[in-house]
């Protein structure tokens, strides 16, 4: 009989059984929206999974007047709504509520947080404490402040002993431009070691995000393929078909390129272009992305406007059916508005492998589709046999790397149809949720994980926060300056187009 590989094998990672130490996990801003939709439903899922130590607690700090049994029913309420885990299983929420406690205080009061200290100082309480600051950005720096002054820092134990830990987890935005995130890590670093403190983009915490550097590293049909020879371009989509809905107040400050280019889509580059890295440590995979970042040319002005486009929904029906009147009439939004809702950028990574390779990102709201997705195009083959008979119709490779909706990957190929002289394309496909239907963790569930464990991989770092707003402060200071146009296109459309280059 024909000898063949066991494509059952699988490789278990070092960290797939990382050691979570027990800590006490205080989540600032504990009664608001993220904390509901995402930090709550994420720990309860830890704990089902036992990915949580036995003997972690977990504190909420809010300003709202609630008992324990008050706060712990507003929780439960939310993890039975929006838990990925359905329904939710009465024995285990138990076993995770008898850890939770609530902590009435206002974020500048500094006595709160010395009461804060005193009861994070009992004896019955893990000596770890993780600090999740689930509240507005400008509030960062003053809460650090606060705790450290309670005695709840860490820059004053110098580099990360070990043993025990004091962390600080952020959400983003990260500052609204280079140098208020330069500022903003200044002054967290004056309170908390720059190992403890973990900047969250939740992108980054998604499987199909995490795979990316399996994909590339672990298979070697794709990596000798993974430069300038073989690939024509890469194209990032982080595409909405909702609206604003009530975040006027923030977007109109930020629009698309602050509130999602930033991070999310500086992220994916990242990870698509970056080098081997020397090992999988921590720092090893932090310094390549910022490589990445380092070798992105400076643009001028009139590059930047030849090479971007920015829009504003107006008018037209979302991607549901429901009418928008646009923009500029949703709530809290300047009626004179010119924040853009969509964004595009095409650009080079200036070193050896991606040389001349244009990569497009694209991000932007009520569009026709809600998707993100990377696509990898590669060259067609040269000049010979079929190209006589197929010219462009012959289509090149693509691989499609879905994050969002239906998880997954897809590589086009071409192919002769049976009984005809024809190439079609098909496809390769494997699809995440249908292979691992049983469970299929979401983004939070691996991030806070990850801080209790100490790894920082799938976190920023400063330097990085800092590059990733050298491009987007040049791209919309090139859009102010220049005069840029700003394309209105009608709700529910694909957006607007790039100027070819």
């Amino acid at each position: 009989m024909e000898n063949r590989e066991d494509l059952s094998r699988s490789c278990v990672m070092d960290d797939e059984d990382q050691l979570i130490e027990p800590a006490v996990i205080v989540i600032f801003g504990a009664t608001g929206d993220l904390a509901l939709r995402k930090i709550f439903p994420a720990l309860y899922n830890l704990d089902r999974m036992e990915r949580l130590h036995p003997q972690t607690k977990v504190l909420g700090f809010a300003r709202k007047p609630y008992s324990r049994e008050e706060f712990v029913g507003v929780i439960e309420k939310a993890v039975s709504r929006f838990s990925h885990t359905q329904p939710l299983q009465p024995e285990l929420w138990a076993r995770l509520a008898d850890r939770m406690d609530y902590f009435r205080g206002d974020l500048d009061d500094s006595a709160a947080f010395a009461r804060l200290a005193a009861l994070l100082a009992g004896p019955d309480l893990p000596v770890n404490k993780l600090f999740y600051l689930a509240m507005g950005p400008d509030l960062f720096g003053p809460t650090a402040k606060h705790l450290a002054e309670a005695g709840l820092g860490s820059a004053e134990r110098g580099a990360c002993p070990d043993g025990t830990f004091r962390r600080l987890v952020v959400e983003k935005p990260y500052g609204s431009d280079r140098a208020s995130a330069k500022a903003l890590s200044k002054t967290l670093q004056d309170y908390f070691s720059e190992c403890d403190i973990f900047r969250i983009d939740h992108y980054l915490g998604k499987e199909t995000v995490q795979n990316l550097i399996y994909l590339r590293f672990a298979n070697s049909i794709f990596e000798p393929v993974w430069n300038r020879n073989h690939i024509e371009s890469i194209e990032i989509d982080v595409l909405e078909s909702g609206g604003i809905g009530s975040r006027g107040g923030y977007y109109d400050r930020a629009g698309a390129s602050r509130d999602m280019m930033q991070n999310h889509l500086v992220q994916l580059l990242c990870l698509t272009a970056m080098e081997p890295p020397a090992t999988l440590k921590p720092e090893s995979i932090r310094e390549e992305k910022v490589k990445v970042l380092n070798s992105i040319h400076t643009y001028s002005k009139e590059e930047l406007l030849a090479r971007s486009v920015r829009g504003q929904y107006g008018p037209g029906h979302l991607a549901d059916g429901s009418e928008t009147a646009g923009y500029r009439a949703e709530p809290k939004v300047a009626a004179d508005s010119r924040t853009e809702t969509f964004a595009a950028l095409r650009l080079e990574v200036d070193n050896w492998r991606f040389a001349g390779v244009p990569f497009t990102l694209r991000t932007g709201k009520a569009l026709d589709r809600q998707m993100s997705e990377i696509r990898v195009r590669f060259r067609r083959p040269p000049s010979t046999l079929f190209q006589g008979h197929c010219g462009d119709s012959l289509a090149p490779n693509l691989l499609t790397i879905r994050i969002q909706p239906d998880e997954g990957m897809w590589l086009g190929f071409n192919a002769k149809v049976p009984g005809v002289a024809r190439i079609d394309v098909n496809e390769l496909r494997i699809s995440y949720r249908e292979r691992n239907n049983d469970y299929f963790p979401e983004a939070y569930e691996r991030l806070i994980g990850d801080a209790l464990a100490g790894d920082p991989t799938l976190f920023i770092r400063a330097d990085e926060a800092e590059e990733a707003w050298r491009l987007v402060d040049s791209l919309v200071a090139a859009w102010n300056e220049g005069n840029a146009p700003l394309v209105v296109y009608e709700a529910g459309s694909s957006g607007p187009a790039l100027p070819r280059a």
